[in-house]
């Protein structure tokens, strides 16, 4: 009996330290800048790891009074793209704590 509780002590030290790791990953991915692009790199939106949008960037020559919906357009592939490349790197980051484990809803 004594060796059961051993083994539950320890088991509950591992989920601590993966806690631990994974609490300082998910802070490590807010610190991240990602990059999203569209219109060959006419506009850019740069995101965090945690999906907040941190920056806009449209250059002058893609700017067309008379085309607003082309400039709208290139917003949101650009911001879809960096959503994207958020999500993957958030699957990559996180992905190496929930291998094997089946937690539905987790990521």
């Amino acid at each position: 009996m004594r060796g059961g509780m051993g083994n539950m002590g320890n088991m509950m030290k591992q989920m601590q330290k993966m806690q631990k790791q994974m609490a300082k990953a998910q802070e490590e991915l807010g610190e991240q800048r990602i990059e999203g692009t569209a219109g060959g790199g006419m506009v850019t939106v740069i995101a965090s790891g945690h999906k907040e949008i941190l920056e806009v960037v449209i250059k002058e020559e893609v700017v067309d009074p008379e085309d607003i919906e082309m400039l709208q357009d290139l917003v949101l592939a650009a911001t879809n793209d960096a959503l994207r490349k958020v999500d993957e790197l958030t699957n990559q980051t996180m992905g190496q704590f929930t291998k094997g484990l089946n937690m539905p809803g987790m990521f």
